[in-house]
């Protein structure tokens, strides 16, 4: 059975962010891994109220800010999944790891 390893990186500095996984996909792939991305999703636009106080009134102008996100997957190397995990990762990139197992084609049919 193998391990994809996907990785999803957000932030809302997209020239960080794909300094950020350009290097690190290229460090993957150094280590002999298989590496599938970035792929990334259109960015989102976010707008946030601002409040001066807790009760109605006093609104400063919202908060508007772009995320962009990419992903990158690591195709059965588990040890390089492994040590990109515990790696530090930039102070302005949010990371998301998600661990999903397939099974061969065929794996356990009657």
């Amino acid at each position: 059975m193998t391990f994809v390893t996907k990785l999803t990186f957000e932030s809302g500095d997209r020239a960080l962010l794909d300094d950020f996984v350009t290097d690190l996909r290229e460090n993957i792939e150094r280590k002999g891994a298989e590496c599938k991305g970035p792929h990334s999703r259109p960015p989102e636009e976010l707008t946030i109220p601002q409040y001066g106080k807790l009760g109605p009134g006093d609104e400063f102008p919202a908060w508007h800010f772009t995320v962009y996100s990419r992903t990158l997957e690591i195709h059965g190397s588990d040890e390089t999944a492994r040590r990109v995990s515990q790696m530090e990762f930039p102070e302005r990139v949010h990371v998301e790891i998600e661990v999903d197992q397939k099974k061969p084609l065929g794996y356990r049919r009657n």
